[in-house]
């Protein structure tokens, strides 16, 4: 039987700002190839991660839910009992599989490293990559925070399972790969298995979570030596995402090489903003790192302003999606499991999701489906409406003071955020603080009802 349903692909990079592909603006780091993903479809200006940390977006992405709805608010932990994203919650895998499709995830996993929060018990019928929050590219071992977390928390408890820990898995099966870039093994695997997929009768949805250019910053020669020029910070960062780039270049020429590409949905996304964290320098400084940009955002990785959560985002899928398109309604991941789920002629009926079906903005011009999107990260909490966004309690920098109670900004003419407008603009202040704080405490509820149970330590 002809397989007539749209294979999928999902790739997630992890840490890149805003301003760090070339399609986004950046005059100093080449990325042609996503650049042409771009051009073959739509490129969002206004597409928002659900988190600006890695293990909310990545559930917000898979469940299409908020990710206090999802069970995964905070960064897990990278020991072996760590809970996370559970079967409880479905993911777009589960979904699809449900609906005929086989499914993949290769890469970046960071979503619970207990039993039932693996890929293989999410949906996955196939997974190859790790399942800690980073490992160092060659040896794939996890070094860093391992510590349990208890509900929202991130910092670990010093003396407290900190040993590191080998990470890369095949299904259930620890495999060592030694000495090889784990961002040049996500490409092999993930051709590997377009090939052995394309010519089934199942269509596949392949989930790929590149860890570049997250901590530490290792690359090989071949992309270093393209960026000699460029400031070592600067240069490490070039390069970890040019070997992204030469992935997604591959992953296209193997798609189109097995005559698929024009019914393969392509999506492109960072899961936050970049990293000022002081591990990314190698040096043993504190200094915070200057490495990745936020496209003259404000606010990095931790941060619920624009640059923690505002990201490169990318759509494509042959001449089903009109190419070229620039759109700039305000959309979230949280979209991406009903528009698959409605691109491969599927229900959303039965599944809880937060997110809408974007197949009417980029295939017809509709506005956004979004009345507001919120976000939470701490004490940090947002919302947009059009083009207003307001922050309560929003920090510039991890571990700092928040920059103001209540900072309203029109992003219109102000993308930065660099004039708060909450005294000047008082009921607009008013109704989006009534509902920012109104639905944080929806989330705090059904936290405590449903998920803190968890992440009770062990």
């Amino acid at each position: 039987m002809e397989n007539n349903k749209p294979n999928i692909i999902v790739i997630m990079t992890d840490d890149q700002g805003y301003g760090d592909l070339s399609c986004m603006g950046s005059n100093d780091i080449r990325t042609p190839n996503i650049d042409r993903l771009a051009a073959s479809g739509v490129r969002f200006t206004d597409g928002y991660s659900g988190s600006p940390v890695c293990s909310p977006s990545r559930a917000c992405l898979l469940t299409g839910r908020y990710p206090g709805n999802a069970g995964v608010r905070a960064i897990i932990a990278g020991h072996r009992r760590a809970s996370g994203l559970t079967p409880g919650v479905p993911t777009i895998a589960t979904a699809l599989r449900a609906g005929g499709y086989d499914t993949a995830c290769i890469g970046k996993w960071h979503l619970g490293l207990a039993g039932e929060c693996r890929p293989k018990s999410n949906g996955f019928d196939y997974f190859f990559g790790f399942l800690a929050g980073c490992v160092d590219y060659f040896s794939h071992i996890f070094y860093y925070a391992m510590a349990a977390t208890r509900g929202g928390g991130y910092f670990a408890k010093a003396g407290a399972n900190d040993q590191p820990t080998h990470d890369l898995w095949e299904n259930e099966n620890e495999i060592y790969r030694n000495g090889e870039y784990l961002t040049d093994l996500i490409t092999d695997k993930s051709v590997r298995y377009i090939r052995e997929h394309s010519g089934s009768d199942k269509p596949f949805f392949l989930y790929i979570g590149y860890n570049a250019p997250h901590y530490p910053m290792h690359a090989p020669d071949k992309y270093v030596d393209r960026f000699l020029h460029l400031p070592w910070d600067r240069r490490m960062m070039a390069a970890m995402i040019s070997g992204v780039d030469d992935g997604v270049g591959a992953i296209t020429a193997e798609l189109e090489r097995c005559g698929c590409l024009e019914n393969t949905i392509i999506y492109y996304q960072s899961d936050n903003g970049p990293s000022r964290e002081s591990h990314n320098w190698l040096d043993g400084t504190k200094d915070p790192y200057y490495g990745g940009l936020a496209g003259g955002l404000t606010g990095h990785k931790f941060s619920l302003y624009e640059g923690g959560i505002r990201i490169p985002m990318l759509l494509s899928w042959g001449k089903r999606i009109p190419a070229g398109q620039v759109i700039g309604e305000p959309v979230i991941a949280a979209d991406l499991f009903p528009t698959l789920l409605a691109a491969a002629g599927l229900s959303c009926e039965g599944y809880e999701v937060d997110g809408f079906d974007l197949l009417p903005v980029v295939t017809g011009g509709a506005q956004s489906p979004h009345e507001m999107i919120f976000w939470e990260m701490g004490d940090q909490t947002a919302v947009r409406q059009e083009r207003y966004k307001l922050v309560l309690n929003g920090v510039l920098e991890e571990h700092k003071a928040s920059r103001a109670p209540v900072f309203l900004s029109d992003l219109s003419s102000d993308m930065s955020e660099s004039v708060n407008l909450a005294e000047a603009l008082p009921e607009i202040t008013e109704r989006l603080t009534s509902a920012a704080l109104t639905w944080r405490a929806g989330i705090e509820k059904r936290w405590a009802e449903e998920f803190a149970k968890n992440y009770k330590e062990t």
